[in-house]
């Protein structure tokens, strides 16, 4: 069955950097675009960055261009998603995700909190 398993959330000052992972089994990585969501406390969950199945088209939320980039590694099963001056309103749950055959897959989530 799909599997999704972020890692690398914590806790970092304003103006640091994280870079979080995600583990993908139980599909063909390779033929599937992903997803990087996030859920602040009380608000809902937004789409922060998507990539396409090779890799070569990318997408952002207004709130983290030009500081978080999302890449894939289709040899290794993995995305990740590099996140460079952060800032307070960062702070979230940061979910992985992909879309198959109709269905959203999601995992449990890794927690950033950007604090000083």
């Amino acid at each position: 069955q799909v599997q999704l398993v972020e890692s690398g959330g914590g806790l970092v000052q304003p103006g640091g950097s994280l870079r979080l992972s995600c583990a993908a089994s139980g599909f063909v990585f390779s033929n599937y675009a992903m997803n990087w969501y996030r859920q602040a406390p009380g608000k809902e969950r937004e789409l922060v960055a998507s990539i396409s199945s090779a890799g070569d088209t990318i997408t952002y939320a207004d709130s983290v261009k030009g500081r978080f980039t999302i890449s894939k590694d289709n040899a290794k099963n993995m995305v990740y998603l590099q996140m460079n001056s952060l800032k307070p309103e960062d702070t979230a749950v940061y979910y992985c995700n992909v879309f198959r055959w109709g269905r959203g897959y999601w995992g449990k989530g890794t927690l950033v909190t950007v604090s000083s």
